[in-house]
């Protein structure tokens, strides 16, 4: 087992302070540039390996937690009496990715909760359910036992997914938003023209009942309210476009890169799920936006 290194990667000791070590600090600077490449933790340590690089002086092995580590570390920035060997901005970059990546598609149970009660079957109008608890196998499906079971296994990464997709290209073409429709909508009944007319023939008769004629407008002016439609569409068509476009505005990103809960329950109304995994975004002003999940293995029993 590899002894633990006292200094940094990147660092030793000489004449009782702490300076760069040359090789260590190429080292370093270039596992900072490839995992912003987009190598992985594990890529970038067996490349460690292939170059020969000694992680101590008792052992030339890696494995991803020492990479993870390296990128973790501030004292590259120069803190602490250390040397700088990073610049700010590429430290910056690299744990922000490291973040995202830690966090993406990693909702807690509750978070996962609020996924469930917006969730529901196509076909039958039920609920779906998540089955497996905090297992590799978990999935989602209709519960309805007289409903489709899905084609494909749905996993938590494929409906976050699906969300973010949709989430995303609202944000990308807002147009997809617009719900149309007039705010307010009047459609006389067959029983409103019979009134007016009604109120027509007493305003024409030659001996005209006031008092009558009062009650009968009145009544008619309450038929006419009930008949009135008030559509919200246009109003939270407006509210959605402002949500995303300042939520993006404050992260600093033109894209959703996770899932944020509440930026969830504030958008979306309801999730539709067709059991060939068709999913389907219902957002709160009424329009639905669809995404087909990248498909897993078709199964049978899990």
């Amino acid at each position: 087992m590899p002894k633990n290194r006292t200094i940094p990667f990147g660092y030793f000791m000489k004449n009782g302070e702490i300076t760069t070590n040359p090789k260590e600090v190429y080292a370093v600077v270039t596992i900072f540039d490839e995992y912003l490449k987009g190598k992985s933790l594990l890529e970038i340590a067996k490349l460690m390996e292939t170059e020969k690089i000694r992680y101590s002086e008792y052992s030339d092995y890696w494995n991803k937690n020492m990479v993870k580590r390296i990128i973790e570390n501030e004292k590259y920035l120069g803190n602490d009496t250390y040397p700088q060997i990073i610049a700010e901005n590429i430290f910056k970059q690299a744990n922000e990715k490291r973040v995202r990546k830690a966090t993406r598609l990693n909702l807690i149970s509750d978070d996962l909760q609020e996924l469930r009660n917006r969730t529901y079957c196509f076909e039958c109008g039920h609920r779906f359910s998540r089955i497996g608890g905090n297992s590799k196998y978990e999935h989602w499906d209709c519960r309805n036992p007289d409903c489709y079971r899905l084609e494909y296994r749905l996993t938590d990464q494929m409906l976050i997914g699906a969300v973010l997709n949709v989430l995303n290209s609202a944000i990308a073409n807002p147009s997809l938003l617009e719900s149309g429709g007039e705010i307010c909508a009047y459609a006389p009944t067959a029983d409103i023209v019979r009134q007016q007319n009604e109120i027509n023939r007493m305003t024409d008769s030659p001996q005209v009942d006031f008092d009558r004629i009062k009650s009968e407008i009145i009544r008619l002016a309450e038929m006419k309210y009930n008949c009135c439609t008030y559509n919200e569409s246009p109003q939270k068509t407006e509210e959605l476009k402002a949500l995303l476009s300042e939520y993006c505005s404050d992260q600093n990103h033109d894209q959703l890169n996770t899932l944020d809960i509440g930026l969830f329950k504030k958008c979306v109304s309801r999730i539709w799920i067709s059991h060939f995994c068709t999913i389907e975004v219902e957002l709160i002003n009424g329009v639905k936006i669809q995404n087909t999940t990248e498909r897993s293995r078709k199964f049978d029993k899990i």
